[in-house]
């Protein structure tokens, strides 16, 4: 999210990553090409990995700490991101860019995405804002369907398409979040492949209507929430069901799969409640992170 306060050194700027979670997710039409056209709002939550950037170093270095797996580092969308801001800039590329790691990969969380919409933002920082948000938005759409949401102005966001048309929303005011992981990573690829073959080869998208007031409160937004993925995670991998019922159970107005990855999320009124069924998935065998909603701009790291 753009306009973030960088904690800056006269070399040095270091960003907060946001994860985020999908309060809807509909796959509203499929096209001959193939092409997905979604219906999501995405917010985002208080778990989240640090850019940290150090200018004077020769080309593009990358350095990742964290027991999460990224892959190689040349295909991460962080290099990714910094190659297309150098490339746009015109200058030589000389930084060091350390990347924590604490959102899990695959899950849905979109830890990917953040970093790589955060290190546009923090490398426009660092060089004194050369570019324009929209700029950036338009590179962060050609990087990622997620990485938009983390250029907007809002924790908040309706997005459609791809998710690179959005619509910024006031947030909410914070409430309590759980996630639930498998340990296991959920394909994005696979989740689309499946939803395809449920729908057949193609299909249009249903007229519908969705009043602004639904968007403005946490009652509005629970009456939203649905995840079109959540039947096709929970078939493979039935732990995600159980993580669903406990946090019913223990008394979230929220309970969903998290975007097209592996973890479920589940938004609570009190921090007892969370805890709750934090202990009873836990003793399921997953892994569990407690993190708020964001009411406001992530802090810098």
């Amino acid at each position: 999210m753009n306009s973030r306060s960088p904690m800056s050194e006269p070399d040095t700027i270091s960003l907060l990553a946001p994860a985020k979670v999908n309060l809807r997710l509909r796959i509203l039409s499929r096209e001959d090409s193939g092409f997905h056209n979604l219906e999501t709002i995405f917010c985002a939550v208080s778990l989240a990995d640090t850019i940290r950037i150090v200018r004077g170093a020769p080309g593009i270095e990358l350095l990742v700490d964290g027991a999460v797996e990224t892959g190689p580092t040349e295909q991460n969308l962080v290099m990714k991101a910094a190659r297309r801001f150098y490339q746009e800039f015109g200058q030589p590329a000389e930084i060091r860019i350390e990347l924590t790691k604490r959102i899990p990969s695959g899950a849905g969380l979109g830890g990917g995405s953040s970093d790589a919409a955060t290190t546009l933002l923090a490398l426009n920082a660092l060089h004194d804002r050369p570019f324009t948000a929209e700029e950036l938005l338009q590179w962060g759409s050609d990087l990622g369907s997620d990485v938009p949401f983390f250029l907007c102005s809002s924790p908040l966001a309706l997005a459609w398409g791809r998710g690179e048309r959005l619509l910024s929303l006031p947030p909410l005011p914070a409430r309590h979040v759980l996630i639930a992981y498998p340990g296991a990573p959920l394909s994005t690829r696979d989740a689309f492949a499946r939803f395809a073959e449920s729908r057949g080869d193609g299909y249009p998208a249903l007229a519908g209507a969705m009043p602004l007031s639904r968007l403005s409160s946490w009652d509005g937004i629970a009456g939203l929430a649905v995840n079109d993925f959540e039947l096709f995670a929970m078939e493979r991998i039935p732990k995600l069901r159980y993580a669903h019922a406990a946090m019913r159970r223990a008394g979230a107005f929220v309970a969903l799969l998290a975007g097209s990855g592996s973890s479920m999320f589940g938004i609570f009124n009190s921090a007892d409640q969370r805890q709750v069924a934090a202990w009873e998935i836990e003793e399921m065998g997953l892994q569990v992170w407690s993190a708020d909603t964001l009411s406001g701009e992530p802090k810098p790291g």
